[in-house]
């Protein structure tokens, strides 16, 4: 019976195969059409069919109102490795106190990050359009691709464990709003910078947890790709933004209204501060409100009674509220410079167009409830002037950051000052420690830096001052960064970190220079050095 009925089978499946295969080629040829099929140029298509046809094409393609940006592919490609790292820190910065305060919600120790860089492949950009209002704002969308290999590894910790999870090969499609907003006549023009999603982004991407892609679970994938695009979208997706401050608006739109003429002319029966009975003094002027870095004198050392004559011209925006802040520092080779004292000014105070002298005790500190000493810091005497600016007469490089002091007074005319400015350094790496610090070699004079304990990019911004007779036309500057260990026995207390040597031909010329170096036999080191030739004239 078994062997019948498997006979049969075979017969029914060739049967039935036969039937579908004849059925098949008539339908086939029945419902075929007749017509010939349509061809057109691309040319003459719309562009909706453009578009389903040809799905990667840019957007300055499919859309009129899209300009083409290579130039700003080919700016962000150049600039990609130092947007890498500023873009990281600036996450890593934003992410640690949300994640701060997150962690504790579910059980978690520590969530850190181990490694994070963008990778070497930087965003594309296939199209931007720009909007033009009557409101003081700049509006652009832009079309953003980013197939990015991306080394994101973050370490979590819970209960004795740690868990490290990678994130890898990171594909985005995007197409943000970003509108500059309001336009203001200080730099860098604009106060606010609104960001907002015109539409849910794409995004995919890898993520391994012990070496195993988790995205390959079937099912994860598509539900980790949708909560990402939903809790994007809940925050940014427009008319929602992320606001990010630029300036005060407030601030920004002031204009100068004047000048503070300060001349710093001495000091009178100054505190000592060093322990052998002495002080190096030198005065720092500030006013209230002002981002812009104060103005000093020269450090006179050893000396408490010591002479300046030194003017200085600072841009003062709000004369009823801004203040001069005068403090005297004890200059220190090694570690922080000591307040001796201080005072302030009320511009509000001062009768425009008429020099003050004045003779200014110095004080502790200026909060109202001080206690005031009865031991004497010493006197400052300074001879203030305010300059308001006529209507429509503001100086064409007020405020300018390129502009330098002239030099004090007793310089000699044919020759001037020159300062030198430590700024800091970067990815210093020393062989058995790294304490760096700053030494200068110029015309057999020796100056140098405090010393700045554990650090590959310490900051020091520290000055030095050389009076000359002449311009260094030919001379050179003599910069060497080292380490040194206070550890009692070690083979290597001293150690060499890199070093540059700077021409002086190109400041006396330019005035001022501020430019990083890379440092001789150093693998990655670099300082930021700056350069100004002061002259009486």
């Amino acid at each position: 019976m078994g062997i019948i009925s498997t006979i049969l089978g075979m017969i029914g499946f060739g049967f039935g195969t036969t039937i579908g295969i004849v059925i098949g080629y008539y339908l086939f040829f029945y419902f075929q059409s007749t017509d010939d099929p349509e061809i057109k140029p691309i040319v003459e298509l719309d562009s909706e069919t453009v578009a389903k046809l040809f799905p990667e094409i840019p957007l300055w393609v499919k859309n009129p109102d899209f300009d083409r940006i290579d130039w700003l592919n080919k700016l962000i490609g150049h600039m990609w490795p130092y947007l890498d790292k500023a873009v990281c820190k600036m996450v890593m910065s934003t992410a640690k106190p949300i994640i701060a305060e997150q962690i504790p919600n579910y059980k978690i120790d520590s969530v850190e990050f181990e490694m994070l860089t963008l990778g070497s492949l930087p965003p594309t950009f296939q199209g931007m359009k720009v909007y033009a209002t009557d409101d003081k704002e700049l509006i652009m969308e832009l079309s953003v691709k980013w197939a990015g290999n991306p080394n994101i590894l973050v370490a979590a910790k819970a209960f004795g464990l740690k868990a490290t999870v990678q994130v890898v090969d990171l594909l985005v499609y995007a197409t943000p709003r970003i509108t500059l907003k309001p336009l203001v006549p200080s730099f860098p023009c604009f106060a606010n910078i609104f960001v907002s999603l015109m539409d849910k982004p794409q995004v995919d991407f890898g993520l391994k947890v012990l070496g195993a892609d988790v995205m390959a679970i079937p099912g994860l994938y598509r539900f980790v790709q949708e909560i990402i695009k939903d809790q994007v979208a809940n925050m940014y997706l427009w008319p929602k933004t992320l606001n990010v401050q630029i300036m005060d608006p407030s601030k920004a739109m002031k204009k100068p209204v004047g000048l503070l003429n300060v001349k710093v002319i001495k000091a009178i029966k100054l505190k000592k501060k060093d322990l052998l009975g002495g002080s190096d003094p030198y005065v720092k002027l500030t006013l209230s409100g002002d981002k812009v870095p104060g103005k000093k004198t020269v450090v006179r050392h050893s000396n408490l009674n010591p002479e300046w004559n030194e003017e200085f011209d600072l841009v003062v925006k709000e004369p009823e509220s801004q203040e001069l802040q005068l403090i005297v520092y004890d200059w220190e080779q090694v570690g922080k410079h000591d307040k001796i004292g201080m005072n302030v000014i009320p511009i509000k105070d001062l009768t425009p167009e008429e020099p003050k002298l004045m003779t200014l005790e110095l004080l502790k500190s200026m909060e109202p409830n001080e206690p005031v000493s009865e031991k004497s810091r010493g006197q400052l005497v300074v001879e203030v002037e305010y300059k308001p600016f006529k209507e429509d007469d503001i100086p064409d490089n007020i405020g300018d950051p390129n502009a330098v002091e002239k030099a004090p007074e007793g310089t000699p005319s044919g020759g001037g000052l020159l300062v030198v400015i430590v700024h800091e350094a970067e990815d210093l790496e020393g062989k058995y420690h790294t304490n760096p610090s700053v030494r200068l070699l110029f015309k057999g004079e020796e100056r140098k830096t405090k010393r700045v304990k554990k650090n590959r990019g310490p900051r020091w911004d520290e000055d030095f001052q050389f009076p000359l007779d002449e311009p260094p036309i030919n001379d050179k500057l003599h910069v060497e960064v080292i380490s040194t260990s206070s550890r009692m026995g070690l083979i290597h207390p001293k150690e060499a970190l890199g070093y540059v040597v700077i021409n002086l031909g190109d400041v006396v010329s330019n005035r001022r220079i501020n430019d990083k170096y890379h440092l001789i036999d150093s693998k990655n080191g670099r300082i930021q050095i700056e350069l100004q030739w002061r002259t009486s004239s």
